[in-house]
């Protein structure tokens, strides 16, 4: 089977400088990201502000690889579902000039939506409550599906006949589906186009310069791009229209005016600032659990500290931005290669280097990785029980060079395990608290691991 709607789901070392202050962290940021430049190869831009001030702004790498063009910092990416956050804030005008509220089921504004086990709420769609199944994850018989132009009647015609997967407001799964309706509610509610609301009463207003939807016949200057790189080499990425991505995934933009939209959102030139707050407020379920998201963003611990951040990816493009509210620190990275499910380890290393730049930013102290042999990896492969709480185990397996955990009650698979030393590895995956895993070998044999999350939890070595 195909699944060809996927969504949204970085010359020599060229680094062009606007804004920079010449700090300490900035000199340990082009020390990081530098090193993985080297050659012609595609590129990345990233923004780092603090207190209302840009601290770091560069670009490094290529615009386009054929002609070997340099990367500047101004240039425009696809942003995939950072284009999330646009739509949850014109659904939250909207409800503020009284044309919808967020407890409104969604059949008010799409008639012949099918009502099925439990009324679906604008709210739900927003913080991916639902329960309706995400359309990019769907299987379609055309191989070439992703390169048709859609409108957001063909896209919701893919799911709209569907069961749920739960009954709306008791769980949480993100889905892309959500925001094509939500999408689509604000071309019914507002009698405009989605993308000409959007330009007229977000991006103007918002001050953006550089954020815009544009098909693909039509030129837009500075725009890169996008490559992937599965096979140990690079190339063209996938061709993939961007109307597949209406209203959840199809928009450009730059680091600067990602930056000015934070700034704007905080300023309260297009919503207030009570419904900023909303949008900024991870969901409770009906049980009272909190999802980890609000309205077009998760919010979270990174680092020890509350994030505001989403991710975008689409063919050929990876777009980061992070809000640290308590330090007001804002990043954005944007990058012009990846592919549809790109799991490589040159995939993994970038991810890597983008996690770096924000502990570097904030303070926190980085962890240099070492190398450990394979013979040692393989001894520490096994079963391990936690002597702390009964029935519960946790797998470490290798693979390719490397250690990954799995917890047997679901809250971590294929969790990566960065040695720090030959006995102790750290976690990088687990982001809201520093959590290592240090290996104790008695006479010659491992016999557990003794994992430090804030407190530590010892693991005892059964197979």
């Amino acid at each position: 089977m195909i699944k060809p709607i996927l969504l949204f789901l970085l010359l020599s070392i060229a680094s062009i400088s606007v804004a920079q202050t010449t700090t300490e962290p900035a000199r340990s940021i082009d020390s990081l990201v530098a090193p993985q430049f080297g050659g012609n190869q595609p590129g990345i831009s990233i923004l780092i502000a603090k207190k209302g001030q840009i601290i770091y702004q560069k670009a490094f790498g290529s615009a386009d690889i054929e002609l070997n063009v340099p990367m500047q910092p101004n240039d425009i990416f696809k942003i995939g579902s950072i284009t999330k956050q646009f739509t949850a804030v014109a659904i939250l005008q909207l409800a503020e000039q009284g044309k919808l509220r967020l407890d409104d089921p969604i059949q008010k504004y799409i008639p012949d939506y099918p009502d099925k086990q439990g009324t679906i709420t604008i709210e739900n769609l927003l913080t991916h409550t639902s329960g309706i199944v995400d359309y990019s994850s769907l299987d379609d018989p055309d191989p070439f599906a992703e390169r048709r132009d859609f409108t957001p009647e063909i896209i919701i015609n893919y799911f709209k006949k569907l069961p749920l997967q739960f009954e709306p407001g008791t769980k949480y799964a993100y889905s892309n589906s959500n925001y094509t309706l939500l999408g689509y509610i604000i071309q019914k509610v507002s009698g405009e186009d989605y993308h000409k609301y959007l330009d007229e009463h977000i991006i103007k207003p918002a001050g953006l310069q550089h954020t815009l939807y544009a098909p693909e016949n039509v030129i837009v200057p500075g725009l890169v791009n996008g490559y992937t790189r599965d096979k140990g080499y690079f190339e063209h990425s996938y061709y993939q229209t961007l109307s597949v991505g209406f209203a959840c995934g199809d928009l450009l933009s730059n680091t600067a005016d990602l930056y000015q939209w934070n700034n704007a959102l905080l300023a309260g030139k297009v919503i207030s600032k009570a419904s900023l707050d909303k949008a900024f407020t991870p969901y409770k379920l009906a049980n009272g659990t909190s999802t980890g998201y609000g309205y077009g963003w998760f919010i979270d611990q990174n680092y020890g500290t509350t994030c505001i951040h989403h991710e975008g990816q689409t063919s050929g493009f990876v777009a980061l931005e992070k809000y640290f509210p308590d330090e007001d620190i804002y990043i954005a990275i944007l990058t012009n290669v990846k592919s549809g499910e790109d799991k490589t380890d040159f995939s993994d290393n970038r991810f890597r280097l983008f996690e770096k730049i924000g502990k570097l930013v904030l303070g926190r102290p980085m962890d240099n990785e070492v190398a450990v042999s394979d013979s040692i990896l393989n001894k520490y492969a096994g079963t391990y029980s936690a002597t702390f709480k009964k029935n519960q185990t946790m797998t470490i397996h290798k693979k390719e060079g490397k250690l990954y955990m799995d917890l047997s009650n679901g809250t971590g698979k294929n969790l990566l395990m960065v040695p720090l030393s030959e006995t102790l590895f750290l976690l990088p995956d687990i982001k809201s608290i520093r959590t290592t895993g240090e290996f104790i070998i008695e006479n010659g044999k491992v016999t557990k691991l003794i994992a430090t999350q804030g407190k530590k939890y010892e693991w005892t070595k059964i197979k």
